[in-house]
């Protein structure tokens, strides 16, 4: 069962589709380079034990600097991952964000702002692997990372709009499976 961290001013979960619409000014981010801590983007989550996969299609309507959606990994407000797409200059990157403390960040551009982006994401023991595909067939990884040595974390879906006045993202076919 899912449940809300930060729950989002509109949304709908139907079957394996969930629209989220964000709220304006939101975000997840610590310290690094800006000199803030943001901890109010939405997080639709599940609590998970060990090692496991999850996957999921992310189709968003970004418009605004920062725009982002994807998944999130989450022990705390102080160590989290979050990856898939962010938009920056009129461009849709995968992205990733790794937070201990102080947030990381790395994007890579994609090529003619996908439809859709389809990710996932896998935990063996301290390591997790980041992989995105553009067909929901052929996964690339795009990082490769350690997070907490806690057998349990909150895994889930996320979005968020630091600098706009919110989007609307389509999540599909969410899963998590124990490894």
């Amino acid at each position: 069962m899912l449940q809300w961290f930060n729950e989002a001013p509109k949304w709908e979960h139907e079957e394996d589709r969930i629209v989220i619409t964000t709220a304006p000014k939101s975000d997840f981010w610590r310290k690094t380079h800006y000199g803030f801590i943001r901890d109010n983007g939405h997080f639709y989550y599940q609590p998970v034990t060990g090692d496991f996969t999850v996957d999921v299609k992310v189709s968003g309507q970004y418009n605004c600097l920062y725009d982002q959606a994807g998944l999130m990994v989450r022990v705390d407000e102080s160590c989290w991952l979050k990856c898939g797409i962010e938009y920056v200059d009129g461009v849709q990157n995968v992205s990733a964000v790794v937070t201990r403390d102080f947030s990381d960040w790395s994007i890579l551009p994609l090529p003619d702002n996908p439809a859709s982006i389809w990710l996932r994401l896998a935990r063996r023991k301290e390591a997790i692997e980041i992989q995105y595909s553009l067909d929901g067939e052929n996964y690339r990884m795009y990082r490769l990372t350690h997070l907490t040595l806690s057998e349990t974390v909150n895994v889930g879906l996320m979005c968020a709009t630091p600098d706009g006045e919110g989007f609307t993202v389509t999540f599909e076919g969410y899963k998590v499976r124990s490894l």
